[in-house]
């Protein structure tokens, strides 16, 4: 099955929590918005607030020898790192949320047919 870009990002992110939630993570925001953008998803582990960044690809070729995460990993620029941190300063202000451990995860959702895959880098930034 063909999904749109649209479809493909909502899959990865529900993939994403999933996935989340098995490795212990508790779900607290999901597609968390205000005025200044978007956050894909808000989880706490360990009394962390982990800030998550889905991203999520079709592969259409295997074993090119290139690295299969660099483009993914470059598509979060410093540019949108800044806007990541501006939104989850936000978060924190909205939520009344003060001196906690925080960290910036992304996921990496890979889809290869009707398989998924995922991996997720801790402390991505």
């Amino acid at each position: 099955m063909t999904l749109n870009r649209k479809q493909l990002g909502a899959e990865g992110e529900e993939r994403a929590s999933l996935y989340l939630q098995e490795q212990g993570y508790i779900i607290l925001q999901r597609n968390w918005r205000c005025s200044s953008g978007e956050l894909d998803i808000i989880a706490s582990k360990d009394n962390q607030l982990v800030f998550v960044e889905v991203r999520t690809r079709t592969v259409y070729a295997q074993g090119s020898g290139v690295n299969r995460y660099g483009s993914v990993l470059e598509a979060i620029t410093p540019r949108k790192q800044i806007q990541l941190r501006r939104l989850a300063e936000i978060y924190l202000y909205q939520a009344k949320l003060r001196n906690i451990s925080l960290r910036f995860d992304v996921v990496l959702v890979e889809r290869s047919g009707e398989q998924y895959s995922m991996n997720h880098i801790k402390h991505a930034f």
